[in-house]
């Protein structure tokens, strides 16, 4: 024997048609609320991307057109010959030989490169320093001054400067050698002599760049914990021994962004140099970026003068690409 349901033959009672009625109408409510739901979620993700697109459309725009056009453009001059008054001329690689073997071009090179090693160690030494100094116990509106007159070289033109130092290194009235004179230091010969201009050079970059640094290293200070200098002291851990085995190993993400920026900027100085000494005495103080200068709006060479920026931006990408394979060991995140 089957249990056989028995329904009753007849019409269905009216309560019972209501009731399927009735569920059968929050079903589709239900149903009619989530896809409405689903619509609106749709709606508001569509209107966030298109918030997010308006709001980067601007900066999307300018680094394609003032970053990656010029980039490319440069790339394809490179490997033309084209003084402005003539038609183009294809040259292929022989503009890249032909700087290869320029001895002012490699020159160039090698002052940038001494001058980046120069400026970048001392400009982050003085930047590490002064932020420790200032981020030690002294008042607080102190400590603001300190940080805006640190600061405020790097919102000051690099020519102003550069003409500032050119009066301060001048070997003859400067104020500098005035100065050393008085210590019984004979003059030196800041600007006219190849060891002499270098160092002036360097030194007023540094004194209008290390206000950058001085910045990240002031931040990155405030960001280490202040229980982990105070365990080290209960541990007899002397101010050196602290900085060294504890500060810098924590600062080290500033000091891998400061020292990345720093050498990008450092590898296209151009104002100091030529602002101070031209170039000179000789080409002591030649930079890459000034030999493009006088190659192209000097001497009209712009498909040579685009073949050595090609190569500086090449030298650039190295030295970066270096620098965050050497950060894997290096440096340490807390």
């Amino acid at each position: 024997m089957t249990n056989t349901e028995i329904r009753p033959v007849g019409p269905e009672p009216a309560h019972t048609r209501k009731s399927r009625k009735s569920r059968g109408s929050r079903g589709t409510g239900r149903t009619r609320k989530a896809s409405e739901s689903t619509a609106a979620t749709t709606i508001r993700t569509r209107g966030t991307r298109l918030l997010a697109i308006l709001f980067l459309a601007p900066t999307v725009v300018g680094i394609v057109v003032f970053t990656v056009v010029p980039i490319v453009g440069s790339v394809v001059l490179s490997l033309f010959q084209w003084d402005v008054i003539d038609d183009p001329r294809w040259a292929g690689a022989a503009n890249y030989r032909e700087i290869l073997t320029d001895s002012t071009v490699l020159v160039s090179f090698r002052n940038t490169l001494v001058f980046m090693v120069l400026a970048v160690a001392l400009q982050l030494l003085i930047a590490l320093v002064l932020a420790i100094a200032v981020n030690g116990r002294m008042p607080k509106w102190l400590r603001s001054v300190f940080r805006s007159a640190f600061f405020f070289p790097l919102v000051l033109s690099a020519a102003s400067i550069s003409v500032v130092m050119k009066y301060l290194f001048n070997q003859d009235f400067g104020p500098v050698n005035w100065l050393l004179g008085t210590v019984g230091i004979p003059a030196v010969p800041w600007l006219t002599s190849e060891n002499g201009a270098m160092a002036a050079v360097v030194l007023a970059y540094v004194w209008q760049q290390f206000g950058f640094s001085f910045l990240l290293f002031v931040g990155g200070l405030n960001n280490i914990p202040k229980e982990v200098h105070e365990a080290a002291a209960l541990d007899g851990a002397s101010g050196v021994r602290k900085h060294l085995a504890i500060t810098l190993p924590l600062l080290s993400p500033t000091l891998l962004v400061a020292s990345v920026v720093g050498i990008i900027n450092a590898l296209q100085v151009f104002e100091q140099p030529y602002v101070l000494t031209a170039g000179g005495p000789g080409d002591s103080t030649r930079t890459v970026v000034m030999v493009i200068y006088e190659t192209a709006f000097e001497q009209l060479r712009f498909g040579e003068a685009s073949a050595v920026g090609v190569l500086l931006f090449a030298l650039i990408m190295a030295v970066t690409a270096l620098q965050f394979r050497l950060s894997r060991r290096y440096v340490h995140y807390q």
